[in-house]
């Protein structure tokens, strides 16, 4: 590719991111938890070594830096803001979602684009506007969003619009042009982040439908579908024309295959285009005579990815080992377990690997200059955190820098920014999830959050002289009684009282307390709260369980009990598929005890004077830190 390729997040213009128990008891909103209670901004409170500057003006941001940044927010309560663009003159565009991945919680009143600005020098926005179709008017918004040629260009839907700008304009007065339409909408990955460059060609992801390509989608031992149909249109990126309306969605235009969900796209000083990739789900829980609990947790890597014209990166047919560094056969294409090649010693290999299920939402190849030189041309990914690593703690929540020179990795990863998850690092209590990334042109960068809409700008501090590529500070968080918590805070099941709830009939405290452990994985394996959430809450992937609200089953003992034991192929209104035990090692008994449980916390819902607590505050009093990523 030429030189004259961009970066999304750069402003140049021509002319100027466990299937689990999923019988749906309920549609819960993911509560917006805009005041983490943090004391996450050490960093900002102290210099950075051999630091002579003053430090943050403001300690409010929430999170951790590496040595040197500081965050302030530049704005808030903007709602599930995805993608970021920066134009010229610092006016940053954020595209926002909504539906089924936000439990469809109520949109925000006007459109779903913003335009915010900073005209006081303060480092927060001063100006926010929306603009864009409205919910009323079918709009869902999108994750895409591009500045190109004056305009500002977005997914809407199932299209890329372009919104033409007038001179002095921030928001447009017009309705948009259609660039592309017919998206797929359907199936696991519906979202199309973009971005174009400066000849004004739009290459666009389309990801999988599925997790596998699987006769039955994340269903135990089903095997993948020869020839995969869905990568015709799916599972790919796709070529467009950023100056011609009207074009439709077509498998002809694919540019790159094998890409699962490639969220984040980016070109770096050379023109190269980059992607992020999340790897496949469930190796454990749909093969689990060929992988361990462990490896299931931790395996595909992420990867970060070198795009060419007609590249084949692997699946669903292959997927990649961080810690034997190749490509592998998967098991639903004949693999053993991660020990043959096959066909993947064909295929494209990453430019770098993550830890698993971390999910890459965007990237941002840092082009500036006011950032140090250790941190030029390097990669930032915003990991939105996993939420299917259960039984064993949940990843990411974070921002990756991984340095890089001429398009290849020159050093190991650290984490830039951290502390976004709050106390709770799980989907659904998480306080923020980074989800959006741009770069202004003064070189500062940008950090979008989808859980309450928070932006942060981070700028450098620090002596650019004696700047090196460090890690952010672990974060520490407070407990309610003022207490510090732990090292990546307290564990989300701790100070359960499961005696608070009420056994159903037939049923014993004793099953009560086994179920409480293995919803929380903590007895066989189980995987419960990765979908449902520690506190039963709900997740973008599972349904809420505390609530009382019985959609898939009559709410009794032995509707649960079958659901739990046959799973859901094929669920309502979330994208959580649950096979058969929730993919773990369940005994007759054990599925007793998570009915039993199961049971307990729904109607504890209908019942409050009968049992005062729910799982957010029940079962055995324990405590222990989540281990460090």
């Amino acid at each position: 590719m030429s030189q004259r390729l961009t970066d999304r997040g750069r402003s140049r213009s021509r002319g100027s991111c466990l299937p689990a128990i999923a019988f749906m008891l309920a549609l819960a909103a993911v509560a917006a938890r805009a005041n983490a209670n943090a004391n996450t901004n050490a960093n900002a409170e102290a210099k950075a070594p051999g630091d002579s500057t003053l430090a943050c003006a403001t300690a409010d941001a929430g999170i951790t830096l590496s040595p040197g940044f500081c965050a302030t927010v530049f704005a808030d309560n903007l709602g599930h803001v995805r993608h970021l663009a920066v134009t010229a003159d610092g006016t940053v565009y954020a595209n926002s979602w909504s539906g089924r991945y936000y439990d469809n919680d109520k949109p925000p009143a006007g459109g779903f684009l913003l335009a915010l600005k900073d005209t006081t020098g303060t480092g927060r926005a001063d100006v926010v506007m929306r603009f864009g179709e409205r919910a009323a008017e079918g709009a869902a918004g999108g994750t895409g969003i591009a500045w190109y040629d004056n305009a500002v260009y977005a997914e809407l839907n199932d299209k890329i619009v372009r919104y033409a700008l007038a001179p002095g304009q921030i928001v447009p007065s017009g309705k948009p042009d259609v660039i592309l339409s017919g998206l797929p909408l359907t199936g696991d990955h519906p979202m199309h982040p973009f971005v174009i460059d400066a000849d004004g060609n739009l290459f666009v992801d389309s990801g999988s439908s599925t997790n596998a390509c699987q006769l039955q989608n994340r269903m135990p031992e089903s095997v993948g579908t020869r020839p995969c149909l869905e990568l015709r249109t799916r599972a790919g990126i796709w070529k467009y024309d950023a100056n011609k309306t009207g074009q439709v969605f077509s498998p002809a235009e694919r540019f790159a295959t094998g890409l699962r969900n490639g969220e984040g796209l980016a070109f770096d000083a050379a023109g190269d285009l980059f992607a992020t990739q999340h790897g496949r789900d469930q190796l454990s829980q749909d093969w689990p005579k060929l992988y361990t609990v462990e490896q299931g947790a931790n395996l595909p890597a992420e990867e970060l990815v070198k795009l060419r014209q007609g590249g084949d990166y692997g699946w669903p047919t292959c997927y990649y080992d961080q810690s034997q560094k190749r490509l592998v056969l998967a098991p639903e294409y004949g693999g053993d377990g991660g020990k043959m090649t096959g066909v993947c010693a064909h295929k494209l290999a990453p430019v770098a690997a993550f830890p698993g299920h971390w999910a890459p939402n965007d990237l941002l190849i840092y082009t500036g200059t006011e950032f140090p030189e250790p941190y030029r041309n390097g990669a930032f990914i915003a990991f939105h955190g996993s939420w299917n690593r259960a039984p064993l703690p949940q990843g990411g929540y974070n921002v990756v820098f991984q340095p890089m020179v001429g398009g290849k990795v020159s050093a190991a990863y650290v984490v830039f920014a951290d502390g976004f998850a709050g106390e709770h690092k799980e989907p659904g209590r998480a306080t923020f999830r980074p989800t959006g990334l741009g770069m202004a042109p003064d070189g500062a960068i940008y950090i979008a959050d989808d859980v309450h809409g928070r932006i942060w700008r981070v700028t450098y501090r620090g002596d650019a002289a004696t700047a090196r590529i460090a890690p952010a500070p672990t974060p520490t968080f407070t407990a309610s009684n003022g207490q510090p918590l732990p090292p990546e805070g307290m564990h989300p099941d701790a100070g359960r009282v499961t005696a608070s709830l009420i056994p159903p009939p037939g049923a014993t405290r004793e099953q009560l307390a086994l179920g409480d452990r293995i919803f929380h994985g903590e007895a066989s394996n189980g995987t419960c709260s990765g979908c449902h959430g520690s506190d039963a809450g709900g997740t973008s992937v599972g349904p809420a369980l505390n609530k009382g609200i019985w959609v898939q089953t009559d709410g009794s003992l032995e509707a649960i009990t079958r659901i739990i034991t046959n799973g859901v192929a094929q669920p309502r209104n979330y994208t959580g598929v649950m096979p058969p035990l929730g993919g773990a090692p369940l005994s007759k008994q054990d599925i007793a005890a998570v009915a039993a449980y199961v049971w307990a916390v729904g109607h504890a819902a209908l019942a409050p004077a009968a049992t005062a607590a729910t799982p957010k505050s029940s079962a055995v009093n324990r405590t222990r830190s989540s281990p460090a990523p």
